[in-house]
């Protein structure tokens, strides 16, 4: 499956997804204190790492599904 057909529902999901891992590991790094006071804390880049994976692999499932129907339709 190349880059141009991939899902919406993938892009949807998995963009934000890639931007909360990265600020969750830019919260972890200690570069979120300057920001404001609840992002120095360890728990908000828990948080937005969690939330990233989640998002990360709810985007799998658009590109599952079209696979599928790929093959289904080329049966």
């Amino acid at each position: 499956m190349s880059l141009k057909r991939l899902p919406v529902g993938a892009w949807l999901l998995g963009v934000p997804g890639l931007l909360c891992l990265f600020a969750g590991l830019v919260l972890l790094a200690g570069f979120g204190a300057d920001l404001h006071p609840l992002l120095q804390e360890s728990g908000a880049g828990l948080v937005l790492l969690v939330s990233g994976v989640a998002l990360v692999g709810s985007a799998a499932f658009p590109l599952v599904l079209a696979e599928l129907a790929a093959k289904d339709g080329a049966e």
